[in-house]
């Protein structure tokens, strides 16, 4: 098992072989082999194509204003505050209410575009929801619509359950309420 011991202490040497190994008898391949790649080196075939996230359809319909009269006749005589609404809980609460419908108001009074900066939130909403683009393009429902649209995008998030008129902040704090852990009682005995 171990090699044997001389004299002065030290292993014996072995002797140098005899012969080379077999694979020296070889002569050097000229090059090394070509790397092969697998076919489906992803494990994907390249002809594959991702299935598209399924969209789903709005809650209502373009032209349902009149299902919440109280928001129709908001949003039609003073649409800034409408879309500031929606646009505080589109932007999860990283700008004001207030900011966004001042925004809105401006763009409005000095271009008439304000369709052009709600087109924007519409387009986020329609893809946190995986909503539809329907009836047609966001900007083109804005422009044509902008009041019906407002007053859709409103309809829609009351129907998933927000509280639109309490915002972002307030909404959370609702959700949350449930889960707060109630204050804990001092332990052991005190006197």
């Amino acid at each position: 098992m171990y090699p044997p011991i001389s004299s002065e202490g030290y292993p014996s040497k072995s002797p140098p072989p005899s012969a080379p190994p077999q694979s020296y008898d070889q002569p050097p391949p000229s090059r090394p082999p070509p790397l092969q790649v697998p076919q489906y080196a992803t494990g994907i075939p390249a002809h594959f194509v991702a299935p598209q996230p399924v969209k789903v359809k709005w809650s209502s319909s373009l032209c349902a204003c009149c299902s919440d009269v109280p928001n129709c006749c908001l949003t039609c005589w003073c649409p800034c505050i409408t879309f500031g609404q929606i646009a505080e809980i589109v932007d999860k609460g990283n700008t004001s209410c207030g900011v966004h419908g001042t925004l809105y108001a401006i763009i409005e009074a000095l271009t008439c575009c304000g369709c052009l900066y709600s087109c924007v939130y519409r387009t986020k909403m329609r893809s946190q929801y995986g909503l539809q683009e329907s009836p047609c393009n966001d900007c083109l429902v804005h422009f044509c619509c902008e009041r019906c649209a407002l007053c859709q995008e409103y309809r829609e998030l009351k129907h998933r359950g927000f509280d639109i008129s309490i915002g972002w902040h307030g909404n959370m704090e609702r959700q949350n309420y449930g889960v707060q852990m109630p204050p804990m009682a001092p332990t052991g005995m005190n006197r």
